[in-house]
């Protein structure tokens, strides 16, 4: 195939996109119950989901001149990419030196379960500056819940140790936790536990939304991996109906505002909260996350054979794209039927997200959790639109203080001197600004009480490195 300059990009380019690599496509070494992703195993079956060089070193390139913006991401996601083992990633560290051109910096990210992390691996990522995600869904005793491995046990505890081996090696760290049915009520102390015991400052919580009709409900309730004597289902984006494991709606909500009710008190400036930072850049007008950008398209997947999906919540035959040994990786992307499911996101919203007060930062949500029904029976509206709309109403005032602090060139980290100073207007035995309905100091004042789950250090195993083999089945 051949190069693709400037001179001969497509007229809808877009000057950059953030794609995610799947080199191992779905395979992972453990087998978390929520995990659709495991599902996708069908797309290809009987074959080794591994990238092979050829179609990383094509990859690398058409990554790179697909870019006219001078900030490029190389993205690295599962399946667990970490059984690709180092040596595939140091190739692509070279293919990129290769391919650069003098006025790109590239950017490397890398998502992981944490499980295989050891010196190599971590060495390798400090030297070569990777920000590393770690998922956890918080203590023990929620993470252990949902993220098990292949003999269900809970898998908190080898996490624990591959955390402690990037934290050795001063590798950058964010923490991506899934809100589900386990964790849902359980907000602050959450984030308490991944600020205090964990010392994270980035952290991203995503909502588990696992949609299944009538006849698949069973069946997709038990799981997503292939088992002896067990139907396996290909999960796609159909049905109106959720897994037991999924965020209640208003839930999520109420899980996001216990958390930012801590956070305006205490962290503003010291931990970032994705969805928090972007709500408030929304503010300004700038829209840096695609669910709630008024448009989308811009996040495609790329397995591990070349073949590229809309995006990564929509790995299915009727969202393939086409595959990169075939066609450029920027012509996909840039594709009418690319940009038609991005522009679509805006197009396709009820009647209740058009006139919603919230709509300028909200936008209507995901695509992939638009299943539900408006209040005029409009097909659809999001699930979890109770929830967000609860967060956003409620965070409107302090979101527009600290906007106004920023364009008076004041740090936004002031509002939180102004939050403690209406907490003290109200007094202690006020009901609680979060909407628990316990007073405030027993709910987020001084008297909030403590986690009833374990923390780290009492159970944790040894901080060396490494991985007894006998812990992988």
């Amino acid at each position: 195939m051949s190069t693709m300059t400037d001179d001969t990009l497509p007229a809808q380019s877009p000057p950059a996109f953030h794609l995610l690599a799947k080199p191992s496509g779905s395979t992972c070494n453990i087998d978390c119950t929520y995990c659709f992703f495991l599902s996708k195993e069908a797309l290809y079956p009987n074959e080794k989901n591994r990238m092979s060089e050829a179609t990383l070193e094509v990859y690398v390139r058409q990554l790179l001149e697909a870019h006219r913006a001078p900030q490029v991401t190389v993205a690295w996601q599962g399946g667990e990419p970490t059984l690709m083992k180092v040596e595939f990633f140091r190739r692509s560290l070279e293919l990129v030196e290769k391919y650069r051109r003098p006025e790109q910096t590239v950017q490397h990210t890398f998502q992981t379960n944490g499980i295989l992390l050891d010196d190599e691996w971590c060495e390798f990522f400090k030297t070569h500056n990777f920000l590393v995600g770690l998922s956890v869904d918080g203590p023990r005793e929620l993470h252990d819940q949902y993220r098990l491995d292949r003999s269900q046990r809970g898998t908190f505890d080898r996490v624990v140790k591959g955390w402690s081996c990037l934290r050795k090696h001063g590798v950058q760290f964010n923490i991506l936790c899934t809100v589900n049915a386990a964790n849902e009520n359980h907000g602050r102390v959450v984030y308490r536990f991944f600020r205090d015991e964990m010392e994270a400052k980035w952290l991203q919580f995503i909502p588990i939304v696992e949609r299944a009709t009538p006849e698949t409900i069973d069946i997709a309730n038990q799981g997503w991996s292939e088992r002896s004597g067990r139907r396996r289902l290909l999960y796609t984006q159909s049905g109106n109906l959720v897994t037991k494991r999924s965020v209640g709606g208003r839930k999520y909500g109420s899980f996001l505002i216990d958390i930012f009710e801590e956070w305006i008190r205490h962290d503003v400036g010291e931990v970032f909260v994705q969805l928090f930072d972007v709500t408030l850049e929304a503010y300004f007008g700038r829209h840096l996350l695609c669910i709630h950008a008024p448009t989308c398209g811009y996040g495609p997947a790329l397995e591990y054979n070349g073949d590229v999906y809309s995006c990564d919540h929509f790995v299915e035959p009727r969202y393939k794209l086409g595959n990169i040994h075939e066609t450029h990786l920027v012509q996909l992307v840039a594709s009418p039927e690319q940009r038609k499911f991005g522009d679509d996101k805006r197009d396709l919203l009820t009647t209740q997200c058009r006139s919603c007060d919230v709509r300028p930062v909200c936008n209507g949500g995901c695509p992939k959790d638009r299943f539900g029904l408006s209040r005029d029976g409009e097909p659809g509206h999001n699930y979890l639109c109770e929830g967000l709309y609860l967060f956003f109403d409620h965070t409107r005032p302090a979101m527009q203080t600290m906007a106004q602090l920023l364009t008076r060139g004041q740090a936004p980290s002031d509002v939180m001197e102004m939050v403690r100073t209406e907490d003290r207007k109200r007094g202690p035995y006020a009901p609680c600004v979060c909407g628990s309905g316990r007073k405030f100091r027993f709910c987020h004042g001084d008297r909030a009480p403590d986690s009833n789950f374990s923390g780290i250090r009492p159970a944790a195993p040894t901080p060396e490195c490494g991985h007894p083999k006998e812990n992988f089945q």
